[in-house]
């Protein structure tokens, strides 16, 4: 799985430095570490009034947030992992 944070000027004043942080902590708190890549990506022209965006693999997701992080990875991001497992 490819998760690309935006870090283009927009997502950077929305706080991508936080979801990237976050990001890191969940791929060693889940041990994810041989199943994940995280990368930085420029402005994707998804820009959203709050938050920022993450394209996980070809699925684009805006608004991100500290406050909807633990949803988004829950949703979006481990059970995605999940059903490729199963």
């Amino acid at each position: 799985m490819i998760i690309q944070i935006c870090v283009g000027s927009s997502c950077h004043l929305k706080g991508s430095e936080d979801i990237v942080a976050l990001l890191q902590k969940a791929v060693e708190e889940h041990h994810l570490e041989t199943e994940v890549t995280l990368a930085g990506s420029f402005c994707t022209g998804q820009c959203n009034r709050i938050g920022v965006t993450v394209q996980v693999d070809d699925d684009t997701y805006t608004g991100i947030t500290r406050e909807n992080f633990a949803q988004f990875l829950d949703d979006k991001i481990l059970r995605k992992l999940r059903e490729e497992h199963l």
